[in-house]
């Protein structure tokens, strides 16, 4: 092949429209994610859109929405355990899973029932 495919840029979950406020408030403000702002030519779309590393997450609106109950991203975290112990403070339920031998992870689903994973990075 001529092309090679070096690294994901940014992926996106979909969201309800008028969600915007809860995305903010869930990636930002509970996940710790950088909210950045919109090209001119796409804020009238709505949604929101967040940076983590050198990575981005969209919320993107979809009408009729529908949550991603499989489909899913899924972030390597530094302090994996402080983060599923934020989380359920938070009052967001955690699903651990041991189903990959010697993979430490858990899923959760944002505001908007989408699916969540989330890996230890060590």
């Amino acid at each position: 092949m001529k092309f090679t495919i070096e690294k994901i840029d940014h992926v996106q979950v979909a969201a309800p429209k008028g969600q915007e406020k809860e995305a903010v408030n869930f990636y930002a403000g509970v996940l710790g994610m950088k909210e950045v702002e919109k090209p001119d030519s796409l804020k009238g779309r709505g949604g929101a859109w967040f940076e983590f590393g050198a990575y981005q997450l969209h919320v993107g609106v979809e009408e009729p929405f529908s949550p991603a109950k499989k489909a899913h991203p899924a972030f390597k975290v530094k302090g994996f355990e402080e983060l599923q112990q934020h989380l359920v403070a938070e009052g967001i339920e955690v699903e651990n899973d041991g189903s990959i031998p010697g993979v430490q992870r858990f899923f959760i689903s944002d505001p908007f029932g989408n699916r969540l994973e989330f890996l230890d990075g060590q």
